[in-house]
């Protein structure tokens, strides 16, 4: 199985749940796919060429193709070439994990005045390593905030002091401003510095030597396939999107489970096939079918040790849907009580929505629990005969007693009357308090009142004196 394509690799080294279920005829093998299909569900790493920017080069693919929706993995500045990876209509589910995929970079930076030597520059390259602050620069059009990135690695390439010319090779996140580093290593020199050329040389998963194709290689297997049928240039151009999830931990899934999944059902463990080992929490994963497709990205919210413990349970909560609704059938729905409620819709004595109308037996309202209804689910919780809540309730006292007893020395089960007459005393002195309080605290805002009124009669005649005098 060490050969097997993209999700499927070493299938035999993951864990067996279990080996109990179905297999259905629905969906296929995604290097199997209708060419139709295989198109819409596919990504394209490409080679962008230098002027043109990286969304006149999608919509250009998207015209190819002839597809409706096409979108990439990070924009590249319109004189940067290198790896761009265009996702076409479903894999564009995907494009926001992409983006924030790590990236790889070779560049050319220009020193503006002569250094003592190469030694000098290697070491200001790989002191530029770590969480570094970068502010964007002005020819990019995005807001110029201060922000963190870090560099993973970076190593100088070659050097020519008589050009000043350094070529450099950077690993960093996904953000990172290659111009602004440049600018950066003339600084830390003292001699000043810009960048002359940028080439990205990887994009996640995929580099430079994972099937990279021009734009002209996406146009001539359009061309071959419209004219002559022959679709083997397109399956060359176009790759499946499973291949961009295989450094993620995989989890497979019952067929029976796959289009629950797709319509938003959680994740539970018994629809769970195999797993993968080393699964941590809040990971996130891929959930796959037995034929290798994905279904969806998902958060983790079991270990590997967590599942194959358990017997029931959410083992992951989903992230994104990949796979489109219906593509496997419907599984839910068939037990008996669904079963029933169908057959209670057909005959009219539940109206179309399956909610009880005036034909309902008095059995169903009984029983039935609509665990839509939130009221109706407590209600259920609590859903146990009188003579049973009673009885649990008698229990419950005669075990306090019993505490009691252990503890203190019994005491009546209801106060003498004196004592009741106390608490009452209590009370009612309380209530004259409060009242005094609000009725003293009315005569007080009276008088401030009246005496503020006073004072500003008096400043009024004061003025008047004034302006007579």
């Amino acid at each position: 199985t060490s050969q097997w394509p993209l999700l499927l690799k070493n299938f035999d080294k993951l864990n067996v749940r279990t080996a109990h279920y179905t297999p259905l005829p629905s969906g296929a093998n995604p290097l199997k796919r209708e060419i139709s299909d295989y198109v819409r569900s596919g990504f394209i790493n490409l080679d962008k060429p230098s002027n043109p920017s990286s969304h006149e080069v999608v919509a250009w693919i998207r015209r190819i193709l002839r597809v409706e929706k096409t979108g990439h993995s990070g924009t590249l500045d319109p004189k940067v070439t290198g790896c761009l990876i265009v996702c076409i209509e479903r894999a564009t589910r995907l494009v926001k994990s992409q983006q924030s995929a790590g990236k790889e970079y070779v560049g050319i930076v220009r020193l503006h005045n002569a250094i003592e030597s190469e030694a000098q520059l290697a070491r200001a390259v790989e002191t530029l390593t770590g969480a570094l602050f970068q502010r964007p620069p002005l020819i990019a059009a995005v807001k110029r905030q201060l922000r963190v990135r870090t560099i993973y690695e970076s190593k100088l390439v070659e050097y020519d002091p008589e050009k000043r010319l350094g070529i450099f090779w950077v690993s960093c996140e996904a953000g990172t401003y290659i111009r602004t580093l440049c600018v950066h290593l003339g600084l830390l020199l003292g001699v000043g510095g810009q960048m002359q050329e940028l080439r990205r040389v990887r994009s996640g998963v995929l580099g430079e030597k994972d099937n990279m194709v021009t734009m002209h290689d996406v146009l001539d297997a359009q061309w071959q396939y419209d004219n002559n049928k022959d679709e083997s240039y397109l399956r060359r151009v176009v790759l499946p999107l499973e291949k961009l999830l295989t450094s993620h931990k995989r989890l497979v899934m019952k067929d029976s489970a796959v289009n629950a999944i797709c319509y938003g059902a959680k994740i539970m463990l018994p629809g769970v096939l195999r797993y993968e080992d080393g699964i941590e929490l809040n990971q996130e994963i891929v959930v796959i079918t037995t034929k290798g497709e994905a279904i969806c990205l998902a958060v983790a919210l079991m270990t590997t040790a967590v599942i194959s413990t358990c017997d029931h349970g959410i083992v992951a909560k989903i992230k994104r849907v990949i796979m489109e609704r219906d593509t496997y059938p419907r599984k839910w729905g068939l037990g008996p009580k669904a079963s029933q409620k169908k057959m209670m819709i057909q005959k009219g004595l539940l109206d179309k929505h399956g909610k009880p109308n005036e034909n309902t037996p008095d059995s169903w309202k009984k029983e039935y629990v609509d665990y839509r209804d939130s009221s109706k689910k407590e209600a259920a919780a609590d859903h146990r005969p009188v003579s049973e809540l009673e009885r649990a309730s008698k229990r419950k006292r005669e075990s306090e007693s019993e505490g009691d007893e252990a503890v203190t020395p019994p005491s009546p089960a209801t106060p003498p009357p004196e004592e009741l007459s106390k608490k009452e005393k209590k009370k009612k002195k309380k209530e004259k308090k409060a009242k005094e309080a609000a009725e003293s605290g009315g005569e007080q805002i009276e008088v401030i009142t009246e005496t503020s009124t006073k004072k500003k009669k008096k400043k009024k005649q004061k003025e008047v004196e004034e302006s007579s005098e």
